[in-house]
Formats: C-alpha cells, structure tokens, sequence
C-alpha cells in the first residue's frame, strides 16, 4: 500500500486498515471510525475520492464504493455531489464507546442547516466586504451596528437597552472575566449558588478571587441568606444562573428576582448575571439587570442558542460602566473575530438567527420530551438543554462515574459544579450532545436504570 501524501493528510487513515480483520469493505469503514473516533479525522474533514482509495489500497472500486456506504450508514461522512464525502459532525455518537452527556451543546436544529446558514452567510459577506478589512484589527467590542443587533436580539429578556451598552466579546467565559475583572479585586469575594457553572471557579481563580456560596431554596437564592452574606463577607458581586439554572435546570421565579434585586440595591451588590439561555423560552422572565439596571452585567452568549462554535457572546453593562468593561475585554481577548461577529450580525439582522433559534427550540423541546418519559425525576423547563437528576447522598461521585462508562455514557456529577461541601447529591445531564434522538433515548434509558440500582455498581 502506498504510503499517504505529506500533502493529503486526510488519507493517512489508509495505514489502518487491516486486510486480516474480515471483509475489506468493512476493514475501510472500520479504520474510518478509528480515525475519527481518535481525532486523526475532525468534522468536515475531506475524504480522498474512492477511486483514489482503490488505488492507494490496490482494490476494486466496488469495493471501495461499498466501504464508503457503510460508513455513510454508521453516521460517519456525508456526501455532496460535485463537491465528495466529509466527515460528519457528530459522528461519536453513533459509534461504539461512550455517548457524552456532559457537554452542553445545543442541539441540531430541527428544519435548519447550520451548515448551510453558515456557507451561504459567510459568501454573502465576503462579497459584500472587502476580505482585507475583514482581517483587519476592529473595535474591541463590536462596532455600533453589531452591538445594536445584539440589543435587538436581548430585547425580549431586557427590553430596550441602548447600544452603547452592548458590548461583543469572544465568548461567555471571556465575557465573565472581563465583568468580574472590572467589579471585584483580588482578595474580594463574588457570592453563588451552591452548584454553579464551573467557568466561574475557574475565573475566580485566576483573578484571586473568593466565592461564597449563598443558601437556596426551591426558588433559587434566599434573599435573607443573601443579606446576611452582604452583613458579614461584604461580597462585591453576586454570581448568578437565574434562569434554568446550570446544573439544577431551576428558573428563579419572578417575585424572587425582585427580592434579590433588592437586596443588592441595599447593598450596593453587582449583580453579574449569566444567561444562555432565555432566549430558548418564547416569555423569558426579566431580566435582574433590568430590575437592577444600575448594578446588573448582563452575559448572554450564542454557544447555547445558536451554536459554541460561534465563539460569540454579549455583554450589557450598568449605564456609566461599558468603556471599563470594553478595557478589560481588550486586554483578555483583544477583539472577537471579525468574520463570525459579521455573519451573526447578517443572520439577526436579517431573521436568519430567529429561524436557527427556532429550530434549536424544537429539538429542544422534543429531546426534553423524551427525558420526561425516560427520566421522569429528572428536572428542567420544557425548552430546557439540560436535566437535574438527584442521587443518594451515599453515592461517590467516583463510583457512578464508573459505572457509567460501563455502560457505555460519560457523565458529570456535582461536584464539578459545587462551591463549598453544602450541596446536594446529583447529575446534570446535557440533552444536546448526542447528534441523534435514538442515541439519547437509550443513554437516558441506561441512566434510568443506573439510578434504580441499589448501588453505582450494581
């Protein structure tokens, strides 16, 4: 066999194929699902034509043909006329190993082509804008027109909110360092909720900061624990996921959003509030920046809504405040990338975003659906991207990871999620990940049984 071109990196998965392990047909497809599965192969990949194939391997086209559809089959590649076969995003799912609940990705929007919204999309804007400008440095946060799309696009969450106050940024997680870098200072302390996202462990610690966690309730955060913490750890900030809240799926309702504004009005308390995922409701609740507007920073970022690989995020600063969260969003990440900051500015302004949203919305809606009927204990809004499933306090984390894998899922238990020891005992399972309805309704069916169990290791 031919070794593979140092100019077509994408045929060394050819040196896998094993003529010993029955059928070559099946061999090929085989080696395919190694590859990928290994990460030689990412998504999008181009596969050399089949006849090149046959010709690297010294077999027959029919052959080759014939591996081809069986790894279009498995999930493996797709194909386009003219243009051959890529490797298909998502492929993990469909092949033997663990189906990944952990990571929480929006899912395939029903009805729409991503791929095809971002072809079109990033042609249109090429066309229309001269490429040296698009490579360019730009303004830190978003020129005006960006940034009033992104207003436009949290208007059902915060109302109507001037420009000027929007900022773009790189992503939620440079978005939260930039807010948290601006209120507090190493030594202060930044109050959470007992189970909160793990990107704001990991910003408190590189900024020096301290995180309290603050007692909750069913409603989310208790606004006379809120106090006290205020009287005694003199927080500058308060951390908070208020609606369907990561890990506990929970939405903090509308009178306990104006409890905690005002607790924070009395102390004087910045109020960052993370949001992904409003949006995904059709009546979000408002917004504690928009009870709060002169302490509330505002996050919403696109990864949960449109898709992570956007790498696009907004935030909205209390009025005054923009200019020195802008500074600390240029000194982390300098500027979003112009191209897709572009095409997600064409896509709201022309009601591409609205349909991408809807779409993520229903297969949202209907991979919630089949978490009720699998996991009815589970907790979450209807549109929620994620469950809650509580466990026994005698369960170890590490156990029910354990024998999770054996049964063939990769999960995440509290602990990744904990601030302080005081937290319950659970699972947050991300709905979104695995690219096929079937390929979750077994994993949550393999959960289900795994939580019956009188131990994590029966």
């Amino acid at each position: 066999m031919k070794a593979a071109s140092r100019h077509d990196q994408t045929a060394r998965w050819l040196d896998r194929v094993r003529r010993d392990a029955g059928p070559v047909y099946l061999a090929l497809a085989d080696a395919l699902a190694a590859a990928i599965r290994e990460g030689e192969l990412q998504p999008g990949d181009r596969l050399p034509p089949q006849r090149d194939v046959a010709q690297r391997l010294g077999l027959d086209l029919t052959t080759v043909t014939r591996a081809y559809a069986v790894a279009r089959d498995r999930g493996l590649l797709e194909s386009t006329v003219g243009r051959g076969a890529f490797v298909r995003a998502r492929a993990a799912d469909d092949e033997a190993g663990l189906v990944d609940l952990t990571m929480n990705l929006p899912p395939p929007p029903e009805g729409v082509s991503l791929a095809r919204l971002l072809e079109e999309t990033a042609a249109a804007v090429l066309r229309r804008t001269d490429p040296a400008a698009l490579m360019a440095y730009h303004p830190g946060a978003g020129a005006l027109g960006q940034r009033a799309a992104g207003a436009a696009w949290l208007a059902p969450v915060l109302g109507e909110v001037p420009a000027e106050r929007v900022l773009v940024a790189a992503g939620a997680q440079a978005a939260l360092c930039a807010v948290l870098s601006t209120v507090a200072r190493p030594g202060d302390t930044v109050v959470t909720e007992p189970l909160t996202y793990p990107g704001v462990r990991t910003a408190a610690a590189e900024l020096g900061l301290t995180l309290a966690p603050c007692p909750v309730d069913a409603d989310g955060v208790r606004p006379d624990a809120l106090d006290r913490l205020c009287r005694e750890a003199r927080p500058r900030a308060l951390y908070v996921v208020p609606t369907m809240q990561n890990p506990t799926a929970g939405t903090m309702p509308d009178y306990r959003r104006r409890e905690v504004a005002a607790v924070a009005t009395a102390h004087g308390l910045a109020l960052v509030e993370d949001d992904p995922y409003s949006r995904l409701l059709e009546a979000p609740p408002p917004a504690l920046a928009q009870l709060a507007p002169d302490l509330g920073y505002h996050i919403a970022t696109l990864a949960k809504t449109l898709s992570p690989g956007l790498r696009l995020a907004y935030v909205v600063a209390p009025p005054g405040m923009a200019s020195a969260v802008e500074q600390s969003l240029r000194a982390l990440t300098l500027m979003p990338a112009p191209l897709m900051a572009a095409v997600v500015t064409s896509w709201m302004r022309e009601g591409q975003a609205e349909a991408l949203l809807a779409g993520v919305r229903k297969e949202a809606l209907a991979r919630r659906a089949i978490a009720a009927e699998v996991l009815p204990a589970a907790r979450g809004a209807p549109e929620s991207l994620h469950v809650w499933l509580d466990l026994p306090e005698t369960w170890s984390p590490d156990r029910v990871r354990a024998a999770a894998q054996g049964r063939g899922l990769a999960l995440v238990t509290a602990e990744a999620f904990a601030v302080g020891d005081a937290h319950p005992n659970g699972l947050r399972i991300s709905l979104g990940g695995p690219g096929k309805r079937a390929v979750l309704q077994k994993a949550l069916a393999e959960v289900a049984a795994l939580s019956a169990s009188p131990s994590p290791t029966a």
